[in-house]
């Protein structure tokens, strides 16, 4: 049993590490606003086999990134110089999240185009002008949340605290 919650502990501090990476917080955060959406506003109709579609392809973004940090981790522990192979490795890691990124796109294109459901959704901001103010808010903490460098800057606290 303890192994097993081991393994829980493991999991969450894999996905700690994942946070600290700029493109997986990029990715989380657009999730997060068009699920958020889809969940607080009736603008758009999705069948349950839609909902799934979508939920599954935003996974296998997260998953693909996550994948890919994985992969940049290993090939720094294997090497510190610069080869071209292990470049190779980083690059083939990036674009398979590139690809999956796109396919996730086409798939919330195809699911979300629904004309009407941006037309309420423009209607609804005309009306409370002030919910673009709190969008523009929150747009600006998401972006403080995904550019800062978290890495660096817990390098810092933690360079602080030792001294």
């Amino acid at each position: 049993m303890r192994g097993f919650i081991r393994s829980f502990r493991y999991a969450f501090r894999g996905l700690r590490l994942c946070l600290l990476e700029r493109n997986f917080r990029f990715h989380l955060v657009l999730s997060g606003y068009m699920l958020g959406y889809l969940l607080l506003y009736d603008w758009f109709t999705l069948s349950r086999a839609e909902w799934a579609a979508l939920i599954a392809v935003t996974a296998l973004v997260l998953i693909a990134e996550a994948f890919n940090t994985a992969l940049e981790y290993l090939v720094d522990l294997v090497t510190t110089q610069r080869r071209r192979a292990a470049g190779a490795a980083k690059d083939i890691g990036a674009a398979a999240v590139l690809i999956t990124a796109a396919g996730a796109v086409a798939a919330g294109l195809r699911l979300l185009y629904q004309p009407e459901a941006f037309r309420a959704l423009a209607a609804y901001y005309a009306q409370k002008p002030w919910m673009l103010v709190v969008l523009a808010i929150s747009l600006a903490g998401t972006g403080i949340f995904i550019f800062t460098d978290w890495k660096n800057r817990s390098k810092k606290m933690k360079n602080r605290s030792d001294k």
